[in-house]
């Protein structure tokens, strides 16, 4: 089930308070990505996207989708307190209502040469387009059902590393990015991008979990990092975008 963010002129997929599910450019629109050439901290790269989005004659409302960089993993409660600290401006940029967030988002921590504050890799926003090929967004996910408890809860295979974890692990998170796209009626072969976002190595089962399931049909970008939260392995996100350019 998807809704519509009339304001954005794009569709999202309901999820939790600090993120979507991912985001559908409406018809008459396309999603436009900007990359950051080096990570931007957070309330300096609030500005940033402001200033461009602004410049590119749109309302803040049309930001749509973000990839954020944090310094180490989270604790549940560490999570909880930076997601509330980041929805502030979403509310001040008349996204965020206090319950439903449209935003895409994924939020990632780089082991090596890690940002010393949250900063912004990316961001996406909405602009008018005659393009008739669709865009869209999935935000991240990694091996967890989404809200209710803890994540030591809802993690799948928690703490298991062995190489059937890990193959578990990444066959969840696939799936979750699966049903993520069916949501808005697309499938891999819709995909231009497909990332994954962790240290460990999942080559054994890149063959039968990804290639063979059509995600790397772009190929795949590697990120060594980890998820947001301590104890998740692995993480995903793909979209379909035919603008992108690095600022």
């Amino acid at each position: 089930m998807t809704s519509d963010f009339a304001a954005g002129n794009y569709r999202f997929i309901p999820a939790v308070f600090q993120y979507s599910g991912g985001v559908a450019a409406n018809p008459g629109y396309e999603i436009e990505r900007v990359r950051f050439d080096k990570p931007v901290p957070l309330a300096e790269g609030f500005a940033q996207i402001a200033k461009y989005i602004q410049a590119a004659g749109r309302p803040l409302t049309s930001f749509c989708a973000c990839e954020l960089r944090s310094p180490a993993a989270f604790t549940d409660e560490g999570f909880r307190n930076f997601n509330l600290h980041y929805v502030k401006t979403l509310a001040e940029w008349g996204i965020y209502d206090g319950k439903s967030n449209p935003v895409a988002r994924s939020n990632v921590c780089p082991e090596i040469d890690p940002p010393a504050e949250p900063s912004f890799y990316a961001f996406s926003f909405t602009r008018p387009s005659e393009r008739p090929a669709p865009s869209f967004v999935i935000a991240g996910s990694g091996e967890s059902l989404e809200g209710g408890a803890t994540y030591a809860e809802r993690t799948v295979r928690y703490r298991d590393l062995s190489p059937d974890g890990l193959k578990e692990k990444v066959r969840f998170t696939v799936g979750s990015m699966e049903s993520r796209l069916g949501a808005f009626g697309f499938g891999w072969k819709d995909t231009t991008a497909a990332q994954a976002y962790t240290v460990h190595d999942v080559h054994p089962v890149i063959v039968d979990e990804l290639v063979r399931r059509g995600v790397m049909r772009s190929g795949l970008t590697w990120h060594f990092a980890r998820p947001p939260v301590i104890d998740l392995e692995y993480e995903m996100d793909c979209r379909r975008v035919m603008r992108e350019t690095v600022i």
